[in-house]
């Protein structure tokens, strides 16, 4: 199901897109309900304020992202960028810092950090267009990839209790 839902995202990423916003609106929306609900139960435990403050905020995001969806993938679209530069810069440093330690497998991690600059650079070159497609082309990578590991390890799985025989392991 997870391989069938992300080629489905990957052929029609805007569509996928705007499932993740939407959904991403809910859990906000939901979560920030439940924690002002918990909030305000607790009223005399520390950090009431900012429990306060985290419940309100949720419900706010939340409720923007459902009511602008196409606006709030922008949002969503920068937050990701930021997140690949970071990252990416931070994995560089990190490779170069440690490229004795590392037994000379450095460089794919190197490789890494240089991967995630350049889709950086390539979502600000293409934003606004971007927002469109992106998250819901990287959900629907992402669950490809999590369908077919689950698959895999499935089949290793059911490989692994199989005696030569054939005859099903004795249960303790």
């Amino acid at each position: 199901m997870l391989v069938a839902l992300g080629v489905a995202a990957v052929l029609i990423p805007v569509v996928a897109t705007l499932a993740v916003t939407l959904v991403l609106g809910w859990i906000l929306l939901i979560s920030g309900v439940i924690g002002l609900i918990t909030t305000f139960r607790a009223t005399g435990a520390p950090g009431f304020t900012w429990s306060l403050i985290s419940g309100i905020l949720g419900v706010i995001v939340g409720l923007l992202l459902l009511g602008w969806p196409f606006q709030g993938t922008l949002s969503l679209t920068a937050v990701l960028i930021a997140f690949l530069l970071i990252e990416g810069i931070a994995t560089i440093l990190y490779a170069l810092e440690h490229r004795r330690g590392l037994f000379g497998r450095w460089g794919w991690l190197f490789a890494s950090g240089i991967v995630d600059v350049i889709l950086a650079v390539i979502l600000i070159i293409s934003l606004p267009g971007a927002a469109l497609w992106a998250l819901g082309l990287l959900v629907g990578i992402n669950l490809i990839f999590g369908g077919w590991v689950l698959i895999l390890m499935a089949l290793f799985a059911r490989g692994a209790t199989s005696h030569p025989s054939g005859a099903a392991p004795l249960s303790p």
